[in-house]
């Protein structure tokens, strides 16, 4: 290729539309089913949906969640089962983000948002400790200073997506995938939200599944 034909190349790209955005001011559409940053819900009581029971760090490939279970106080319980999740922690320089902790919960208490920037600067940052990963009391994730979250000013929408999509695929289905889900909303209620809407299902079209 010749030094004017090179040339012509570069002019010809200036008049195409452009598929890059001014990140960080604006983010990209992230899918329905993006897996994020965890969050550790609540009941619309305001009580911890986490008993305790460690299944998730059981299942987890990556090993990178540490919880431990405590006796709830019987006259201020922190959950409504017998136990409560008294240390709540997950190694975000291990984990694979492969949902499989979500699967296993039995309360609803684990799931993913949309967030997945990080930017630590010291590996002590990146172990999220129970306190970070509980739900504030509006029933939104917590933002930490390391973390970038879409700007409510700049992109409005994008912020309302990652504020109120926390893992809402899991709504979407039953365990397993059962298609006859689709649609169902299977979700106890979360504080702040209620209970959300399910996700559109993976049928066809025609209504096949």
């Amino acid at each position: 290729m010749g030094f004017f034909e090179g040339f012509g190349v570069t002019l010809r790209q200036t008049w195409k539309k452009k598929i890059t955005v001014k990140y960080p001011d604006a983010k990209r559409p992230k899918p329905e089913r993006f897996h994020g940053r965890h969050v550790l819900n609540r009941y619309e009581d305001g009580m911890e949906k986490c008993i305790g029971c460690e299944l998730c760090a059981a299942v987890c490939p990556a090993r990178c969640i540490h919880v431990r279970g405590k006796d709830n106080p019987i006259d201020d319980p922190v959950s409504p089962g017998e136990r409560y999740g008294f240390v709540y922690e997950i190694n975000y320089l291990r984990c694979i983000h492969c949902d499989m902790c979500v699967e296993a919960c039995p309360t609803e208490a684990i799931t993913e948002s949309k967030l997945f920037e990080f930017s630590f600067t010291n590996r002590d940052d990146a172990i999220y400790t129970q306190s970070q990963l509980l739900v504030d009391d509006e029933g939104n994730p917590k933002k930490m200073p390391w973390e970038h979250w879409a700007d409510p000013e700049r992109q409005p929408e994008m912020a309302e997506f990652e504020k109120a999509k926390t893992s809402g695929w899991m709504r979407a289905t039953a365990p397993s995938g059962d298609a006859d889900s689709e649609g169902v909303a299977l979700w106890s209620g979360d504080l702040g939200h209620g209970v959300r809407p399910a996700e559109p299902g993976q049928a066809s079209e025609g209504g096949t599944k």
